[in-house]
């Protein structure tokens, strides 16, 4: 017999998980679909949260090397990228892992698969290894998120060519990388990378970086990163 749902949401992100449990504190049978394995989105997945936990690290790298130039000698300050990784991937994790502690607080049934519609009230969730349930729920809540999006022609190998989740990922410091687009995103993965030792240069359609920010801080904000060593390319397409 299908299980019966007031209502259910696709996707576990920030906008999911929180309108989940809400409406189960507001009495009503909820489940959350989320195809991730993980809760919590792209910010707590593959974005705000592993990028700031490098963001830090790498600041901290940075910071350590540049001591000697200031009077202050450590020794031979070497990069171990893979416990930098770990030390990321346990921060998401613990952050991940409270937000199904939250769901399940709250009395929210968790599925973990891929949700589609059969009808207008039946469900279907494929999990990883292609496991179907069926659920019937009143009414159905879509949030399911974005996802990065490649130039024409052009294929996110997650090896050459990455995306930004990719390159939270990459187990070797690349030698050269460039950067398309200025803004945030690409701006703190370079920003990192750079600072772990590659050669990064941006590429810009626009005459300035971070499009929608104040003019002023964008200026500001390039001039901080050309001190850090990252190249602009404005006004060029890729």
């Amino acid at each position: 017999m299908k299980e019966k749902f007031d209502v259910t949401l696709i996707g576990g992100g920030p906008a999911g998980y929180v309108c989940s449990i809400r409406l189960a504190q507001l009495g009503l049978k909820t489940a959350c679909i989320e195809s991730r394995g993980s809760l919590g989105g792209t910010c707590l997945n593959v974005g705000c949260i592993p990028s700031k936990s490098l963001l830090n690290l790498s600041e901290e790298f940075h910071k350590v090397k540049g001591l000697a130039n200031k009077g202050i000698e450590v020794g031979d300050v070497k990069l171990n990228l893979d416990k930098m990784m770990k030390s990321k991937d346990k921060a998401v994790t613990v952050l991940t892992k409270g937000v199904e502690f939250l769901l399940k607080k709250n009395k929210v049934t968790y599925f973990k698969g891929q949700g589609s519609f059969k009808s207008k009230n039946k469900i279907l969730i494929k999990d990883e290894q292609n496991k179907e349930t069926i659920i019937e729920s009143e009414k159905t809540v879509i949030a399911t998120g974005s996802v990065p999006t490649s130039l024409p022609g052009i294929e996110i190998d997650e090896k050459i060519i990455v995306s930004s989740t990719g390159a939270l990922k990459l187990d070797k410091v690349p030698k050269k990388m460039i950067i398309v687009g200025g803004g945030y995103i690409g701006l703190e993965m370079g920003s990192v990378w750079s600072r772990l030792g590659a050669e990064v240069q941006v590429v810009e359609f626009l005459d300035h970086i971070t499009p929608g920010m104040d003019k002023e801080v964008s200026s500001e904000f390039m001039k901080i990163l050309k001190k850090q060593g990252i190249k602009f390319n404005m006004q060029n397409k890729v």
